[in-house]
């Protein structure tokens, strides 16, 4: 089986063999039922591929579709004129690159449709292109546009500025919106001159924003009809890949069935409408079948250095963000600024939806899957905690080691330790009157997530009929119950625990149960008192 790793292409993906997961019944659906689109998806999750699908199909190649759902569906197979635009490439962090680009392709145009030297501006001359494109085809134009965003994301909260065509000095975030705006305003007037749109990113921005200059998209982002158009489900997930589960299966020794929940574990759970249809992420699950290894591969190819900066900005932390239910509006059609990160948090792939509230119309948002858990909180602790001791990472896997022996002295010791070499003022949003307690509770949700990576399960702050438990880790032969103080005793966190009866849900459990009580000191800032007890 070979495996499209890299590939983008539709029509090289047919022509040389590559496995294709068919998603063109979508496909005609979509062009049947409407005509200009708005797509986010996060990066790497198919989106290029289901642009050059399009284009394949809009220029009736029908060879390349044989055998697939759309060569039933499909009877005429006409050719339209395609606007192809592809913003993946290009230093957009350096003036001058976005309106280059626009420009080339602007160039290559007028070389097929001529150029009328009456019009000046990028939104006229394309106007003015995709009406030559019609009257010479007698088709109406396509045009697709892929990442539309990344040419804002690339400079989002970066402080680079440039200087307009007058001379105005403006942030160059700010010029290419203005860029943007202008070119996509073209949709507005030629609505006789086309056919289909498509436009596909991260991230969409609010009404006031780049889609201002046109008549709105229809946002398919949420659509239960096309959820599932880039990724792949667990139907799908079986039905062209059972041969590289059972060889993972086999690497790893474990039975199908195992291997298909720990593939799940790692790469699915994303959800993209209130259908809570899981997708998986096909750049990570089709790596790990070519590699035959099952690694952090999306998380790998690229650090979420602007939703750092945003997080740095923001006085919400991820703790803050994670686990909560939301109306649709704050995370989806909402403009991110560095105040609120949560749409761009969500939209780039980070969070996704968890549960669907009918009654009230929220959203649970969380971490998708443990590949995404791990890469993003590892880089939010490296950024954060800034230890001069060890690496995050080092730590966390000598302290999952120790849990999962049940060696809990030698976890006390290591936690001290690492809290030491913290430095308290890391975080450049916390103020004066609150920093040791908000940099304590941010600090044990990072680590306290990470661990619970490795673990059968991680609880925090979870909400029980009697009370509200600070952490629950489950470890194959272990359960770990931790209750946290600031500036009490130890003693004090394990009667909360007795009390409360935190440990009620196990006792049916065969593991070992066993109830921490934490101090920390908010003048060491580490841990001053530690106690603990078997208690189930």
């Amino acid at each position: 089986m070979k495996y499209p790793i890299g590939i983008q292409s539709f029509d090289r993906l047919r022509e040389d063999g590559f496995v294709y997961v068919d998603k063109t019944a979508l496909v005609y659906s979509l062009v049947q039922t409407g005509s200009i689109y708005f797509l986010s998806r996060p990066r790497r999750f198919g989106k290029s591929l289901l642009v050059s699908t399009l284009a394949c199909y809009f220029q009736g190649r029908k060879e390349l579709f044989d055998g697939l759902a759309i060569a039933d569906l499909e009877k005429d197979w006409l050719q339209y004129p395609i606007f192809r635009i592809d913003f993946n490439g290009g230093p957009y962090t350096q003036p001058g690159v976005l309106e280059a680009t626009i420009e080339g392709y602007l160039g290559n145009w007028e070389d097929i449709y001529g150029k009328n030297l009456n019009y000046t501006t990028i939104g006229d001359r394309f106007k003015e292109l995709l009406r030559r494109a019609y009257e010479r085809t007698g088709q109406r134009a396509v045009v697709l546009i892929d990442e539309y965003d990344k040419p804002i994301l690339d400079v989002l909260d970066t402080g680079t500025y440039t200087c307009n065509h007058v001379g105005e000095k403006l942030l160059l975030e700010d010029h290419h919106r203005e860029i943007l705006k202008s070119f996509y305003s073209t949709f507005k007037g030629a609505d006789e001159y086309l056919k289909f749109v498509l436009l596909t990113g991260v991230t969409k921005f609010s009404q006031v924003s780049v889609f201002s200059g046109f008549n709105q998209p229809k946002d398919i982002s949420m659509d239960e009809r096309y959820e599932s158009l880039c990724g792949i489900t667990q139907e799908e997930l079986e039905k062209y890949f059972a041969e590289p589960i059972s060889r993972l299966a086999t690497k790893y020794e474990c039975t199908v069935e195992e291997m298909k929940n720990w593939l799940k574990r790692q790469y699915d759970g994303y959800h993209f409408s209130t259908n809570m249809t899981a997708i998986y992420n096909p750049f990570s699950i089709l790596n790990a079948f070519d590699m035959n290894e099952i690694r952090d591969y999306w998380f790998a190819t690229g650090t979420p250095t602007y939703l750092i900066r945003l997080l740095q900005h923001s006085s919400e932390q991820m703790n803050e963000l994670t686990g909560k239910f939301y109306d649709p509006t704050m995370f989806i059609d909402y403009k991110a600024d560095v105040e609120q990160p949560l749409p761009m948090i969500f939209q780039s792939g980070y969070l996704t939806i968890k549960e669907y509230n009918k009654k009230m119309g929220t959203y649970l948002l969380d971490f998708p899957n443990n590949e995404v858990r791990k890469g993003f909180l590892s880089v939010l602790a490296a950024n954060y905690m800034k230890p001069k001791s060890k690496e995050v990472t080092s730590w966390i896997t000598d302290a999952v080691m120790d849990l999962e022996r049940g060696d809990t002295d030698a976890f006390r010791r290591s936690l001290t330790s690492f809290l030491a070499s913290i430095p308290y003022d890391s975080h450049g949003s916390l103020k004066d009157i609150d920093i040791t307690e908000k940099h304590f509770q941010y600090t044990f949700y990072l680590l306290l997530r990470l661990i619970g990576v490795y673990c059968i399960a991680i609880h925090c702050e979870d909400r029980q009929s009697y009370g509200r438990v600070d952490c629950t880790l489950e470890m194959e032969d272990y359960v770990y119950i931790f209750e946290f103080k600031m500036d009490g005793t130890a003693q004090e966190a394990l009667e909360q625990i007795e009390k409360t009866g935190y440990a009620k849900p196990y006792l049916a459990d065969k593991r070992k149960v066993i109830g921490i009580g934490v101090n920390f000191s908010s003048v060491t800032r580490t841990v001053e008192d530690w106690e603990e007890i078997s208690v189930a």
